[in-house]
Formats: C-alpha cells, structure tokens, sequence
C-alpha cells in the first residue's frame, strides 16, 4: 500500500490543470487539493502510530485502508471544489492511519538483518516509484480518461486489499503487558497543533498574513504548549519524549523534514515546467519521469540493499542527500526550450539514484531503534516530520516562484520558467542541508562507537587485573 499511498501525493499534481478546468477552481484553491492531502497526513499520523501500538497493527491497517479508499471513491465523483477538498483531506486522514501500521508490520515480519535491509529496499522503492510514476499514471489517465479516474483507480486496489489483507497478514498478537491507553489528551492537542501550524504557514506563503491567519498560528501555537505540558505528565504519552534521547530516531525526524521538503516539490514543479514551459501534454509530462521511477525501482532492488550491509543507513542517506541536491541543482538549469536528453536527463537519473537512498536512510534507523511494541508511534514521528516538510515545501518553494515570475515579468513562458529554476534552487539548499545532518549523524556514531570500545577496553583490563590480583 506504500505505492498507493505516494502515488496520491504525486498523481494530483499533472492533473492539476484538468482539474481547476473542471472545477473551476483558482491556483490558491489548486493548491489546496495538494495540501489537504499532505496536512491530514502529517497531523493525524501521531494519533494513529500510538493506536498501532495500543490496538493491534492489522487491525489498524484495515482501519486505515478503509478509509483511505472511501476518501478515493468521493474525490473521484467530487463534482464540487468543497467536495474535492474534504475527500483529499479523508484520503490524507486514511493515509495517516495505513502508513504507520504498514511499517509496523514491516519491522514485525522481517527480523533477519538480510531479510530487513531487502524488505526496506522494496519499502523505499514503492515509496519513490510512488512519487515519481504517480506522474506518469496521472498523465496516462488524465490524458485517456479523466482526471476523476486519479482517484477512481484507488478503489479496486483498496477493496482487494481489504479482501485478501486478513488472510495475508500476520495476526495481531494477544497483549503480553498491562493494557495501555490512548492518550486522548495529547491526540487531540497534538493533532490540533500540527493541523494549524501547518495551515497557516501554507497560507501565509500564498500572501495571507491577516488577523485570522495570526489568530489561527497563535492557537496552533497554545495548542503545542499544551500538548507538551500534556505528554511531560502522561502515564501513557502519546509521543515518549525519551524516544529523542536516541540519535537515530532524532536524525531520522530531522533528515525526514527535509526529505518531505525537497523530493516533493521537485515532482510539483517538474509537472509545471513540462507543462507550462516546455508545452507538453499531460500524457507527455507523466512520460517525462518515467526514467526516475524506472530508475528508482532498480537502485532500490539491487543497490539500495548491498548500500546498507556495507556501509550501513547514515552514510547510504547522507549520499542519498548528495545526490539528491545535485539533481536539483541541474533542474534549477533546465532552459526553456530544453531537450529531453541532454539537459533534463542527467539531472533525472542523479535525482533518481538518491531518492530511494534517502527513505530507507531517513526511517530505518528509528524504526530498529525502539521496542517492537514501540514501532508504530515511532513511525508516525518520522512520517509526520516528512508529511510535515512536505506541505512546508511545496507551499513556501511556491511562493518563492510565483515572487520570482512576478519580478522578472516579459513573456510568461521565460517568467515561468524563472520562478521554477529559483524552486528547484531551492528545494537543492535544502538537500544540502540534509547531507549537513548525515554527516553529523556519521561522525556522531563513530563518535559514539569509539567511546563504547574504549568503555569495553577499560572493562577488559579491569577483569584481567581482578584475575589477576
């Protein structure tokens, strides 16, 4: 269902013109079909990892794909912008609730260490191939159907997940420890906060900096406080504030931040530079990264695994970040009049070696880093923080274009393509500051490695001189 899932956050964006043709909607209200998604999926996910935990990881899995394919069926007979909006909003709510279940199950089912590094190869590769083919199937159904069918396609798929889930996947295991609670309190609060917070910084980057938008930040931001005050006194937190004493699961939900807010925006704005630079079909443009999602799917089967037994999770990210901002630094280049070959596919395939790099580099190690009745609450941290930079990206890169092609003016193709370049550069700085954090997160575990050898040497000798003596 990772593939499902992702594809729901890519395969909007080449329909977005179809879409707003349909709908009648404005480029803000555009937007939104995005955001909605992106928003409940980073807010609710907190909740919905501790439920995991709590409830049982199948259960929660069916849960989540239930309503994720409910979502999918009513935004694909939206005949209303409103309409639109809330179903995307119920998809990023299912999302939520499928997604920690779906790595909590992962972690359950494959405890061999060459078993886990491959089961993640494949994890990540249904992440990217996600985000990069759901371009191309978007292109493919817009241009043959209609932009209804993006969401349509969903509903087959969930049903036969619900089908055939309950006899494929393990059965929850009966509790062995006290009962916990779900932590009411700090749901809610939590939720609440995440769900503001990212709201207003979303529309305060498309101009919106009026009185209702400072009076939202400033509940969001109470509502934060209190959820802290909460979880500092909860017998059964939502979110074990230990789990931050950790450097892996700490660098996961840093690198995870801005993993969300540079790989996503890339696929936004490369739909728009196809589309509206490059003059290409919405059939035409989802062709365009069939390369990086190609490519995707090879490096994480056969590269991404050997990576990790060799060099381990926090140098397979930090490279994966490295390339990453270098193939964002060639889309910054892209000329208007590009060709396909020569400037946009050196840039594609470096993109495409690192994306699958960095999912598996930015969640494997918290998920190994915690308790097996812990997995689920830790996953939701590390894809909230990716959900999270997601809707912060794209939201505040846009901005940032929509200034520049403003500044520049002349021809809209040229002005366009001006705004998309700075995005592009923009999404790269961030990349970069992502292989800042994967080099801390290398040096502090060897670090970290040098001074458990040296406490382990002090204990050798102190039981050579006890024998001795």
């Amino acid at each position: 269902m990772e593939l499902v899932v992702f594809l729901d956050v890519s395969i909007v964006n080449v329909a977005l013109p179809a879409i707003g043709a349909g709908l009648g909607l404005t480029v803000v209200g555009l937007a939104w079909v995005g955001t909605a998604y992106q928003v409940t999926f980073g807010g609710f996910q907190l909740g919905a990892g501790r439920a995991t935990d709590i409830l049982g990881r199948r259960r929660l899995f069916r849960a989540g794909l239930t309503v994720f394919t409910l979502g999918s069926l009513l935004a694909g007979l939206a005949g209303w912008a409103w309409l639109l909006i809330a179903a995307r909003a119920l998809q990023g709510v299912g999302a939520a609730i499928l997604v920690p279940a779906e790595l909590s199950l992962l972690a359950a089912s494959f405890t061999e260490p060459a078993a886990y590094r491959r089961a993640f190869g494949w994890w990540s590769a249904m992440g990217a191939v996600g985000a990069a083919g759901g371009v191309v199937l978007g292109g493919l159904i817009v241009q043959l159907l209609s932009w209804h069918w993006i969401f349509l396609i969903n509903v087959p798929i969930g049903v036969a997940g619900l089908l055939f889930s309950g006899r494929l996947l393990p059965a929850d295991a009966p509790a062995t420890t006290p009962a916990a609670r779900l932590d009411l309190p700090g749901i809610v609060t939590g939720t609440g906060s995440l769900l503001l917070l990212v709201y207003v910084v979303t529309v305060a980057a498309e101009g919106d900096l009026g009185p209702v938008t400072a009076g939202l930040g400033a509940a969001g931001v109470v509502l934060g406080a209190a959820f802290l005050w909460i979880e500092t006194r909860s017998r059964d937190p939502l979110l074990p504030f230990r789990f931050f004493r950790d450097l892996d699961v700490t660098g996961s939900t840093l690198a995870s931040v801005i993993v969300g807010a540079a790989h996503v925006p890339a696929f936004v704005f490369l739909a728009l530079y196809f589309q509206e630079v490059q003059g290409y079909s919405a059939l035409k443009s989802g062709l365009a990264v069939l390369p990086i999602a190609a490519v995707n799917l090879a490096v994480s089967r056969l590269a991404v695994p050997a990576a990790l037994a060799k060099w381990g999770p926090r140098v397979v990210l930090t490279a994966g970040m490295a390339l990453l901002a270098t193939g964002l630094v060639l889309f910054g280049m892209l000329p208007a009049g590009g060709s396909f070959v020569t400037d946009y596919l050196p840039g594609a395939l470096i993109f495409a070696v690192g994306l699958p790099a960095v999912f598996v580099g930015s969640t494997m190690p918290a998920v190994k880093a915690v308790a097996d009745h812990e997995t689920g609450v830790v996953s939701a941290v590390v894809n909230t923080a990716q959900r999270v930079g997601a809707g912060l990206g794209v939201a505040l890169l846009a901005a940032l274009a929509d200034e520049r092609a403003d500044a520049v003016g002349g021809p809209r193709r040229g002005a366009l393509n001006e705004g998309y370049h700075l995005a592009f550069l923009g999404a790269a700085a961030l990349a970069a500051l992502g292989v800042l954090i994967g080099l801390w997160l290398v040096l502090r575990g060897r670090s970290e490695g040098a001074v458990a050898e040296g406490e382990e040497g002090e204990d050798r000798e102190g039981a050579v001189d006890a024998t001795s003596a």
